[in-house]
């Protein structure tokens, strides 16, 4: 029997007018009105017309969490998983569907994020492309104020951190590619604690549900249904490293033989593929998508 996981992807993965053809579920429509009660501003407005927005962390984040998350209720109408994984913003996606807390609870959660991490200044990213790995290793462990961010192939990273740090590591490193990425501050890094600790108080209120489906977090790649260890490692993920090579071996090595990656893009999909690559992979970015 086929073993299924669901994957959904974090920022940089949206892209302008994703979700406008949900508008014709009849679900999708509530999600839309309900986020923008929550939210104060239309994802839909968003999405079609303002890409200068979409690309604000501020709006990223909460626009991948309504479109992923109605895209997934509606394939929750023909299957389930078997297990769960998202990339940054998109574990609070995977936690949804895992029933580890209501809707609105995670666009809330996500909201503040986005709100605080936004506010964030002052650090920088950059992908790393064919790259010797020791000598980033090293590089890394030599460096102050430099951490692996996104560890999310064996042959594509992020490096986050000050920027001085992460310009001196990408002279350094000789890597094929290296682009700096369009962020506010160095995410997944030490230098989001000030963030991380205000949102750690947020998180501390909400009550996490026991999960229907074993979920993989970014800072912990081991499956589990523990909502209170879920809620542990979310706590972590603000400043933690996003584990995804790892998270991919793990896929196979719970036996999963198919994954779906559900949200806009083939990101997830083509990362996991270069980590395993016996892996059926398939991609649900639209209505026309879905399944049958």
């Amino acid at each position: 029997m086929t073993k299924t996981a669901w994957v959904f992807p974090g920022q940089g993965s949206q892209s302008l007018g994703m979700g406008m053809d949900l508008l014709n579920l009849p679900s999708a429509k509530d999600k839309f009105a309900q986020a923008e009660e929550i939210l104060g501003w239309s994802v839909t407005e968003i999405c079609q017309n303002d890409e200068d927005k979409l690309s604000r962390t501020l709006y990223t984040q909460p626009c991948l969490y309504v479109v992923e998350s109605i895209l997934a209720d509606a394939v929750l109408e023909k299957e389930k998983p078997d297990l769960v994984a998202g990339h940054s913003l998109g574990e609070y996606v995977a936690l949804y569907v895992a029933n580890v807390f209501e809707w609105s609870t995670g666009l809330r959660l996500v909201k503040r994020r986005a709100e605080l991490m936004d506010n964030a200044a002052g650090g920088m990213m950059a992908a790393l492309m064919k790259f010797d790995r020791e000598l980033l290793e090293n590089i890394i462990a030599e460096t102050p104020n430099l951490v692996l961010a996104n560890d999310n192939s064996p042959e594509q990273v992020v490096i986050s951190g000050s920027p001085e740090a992460v310009q001196t590591a990408i002279e350094q490193i000789k890597a094929k590619r290296a682009v700096p990425l369009k962020v506010s501050g160095a995410f997944h890094s030490p230098l989001m604690s000030a963030a991380a600790n205000e949102f750690q108080e947020i998180l501390e209120t909400v009550q996490f549900n026991a999960a229907s489906v074993p979920v993989i977090s970014n800072v912990e790649p081991v499956p589990t249904k523990d909502g209170n260890e879920l809620k542990q490692r979310l706590i972590k993920q603000m400043t933690g490293n996003v584990r995804w090579r790892e998270i991919s071996l793990q896929l196979s090595e719970n036996g999963v033989t198919r994954v779906v990656e559900i949200g806009p893009g083939n990101v997830l999909t083509g990362l996991i593929k270069r980590t395993c690559s016996n892996l059926t992979l398939e991609n649900i970015r639209s209505a026309e998508e879905l399944p049958a």
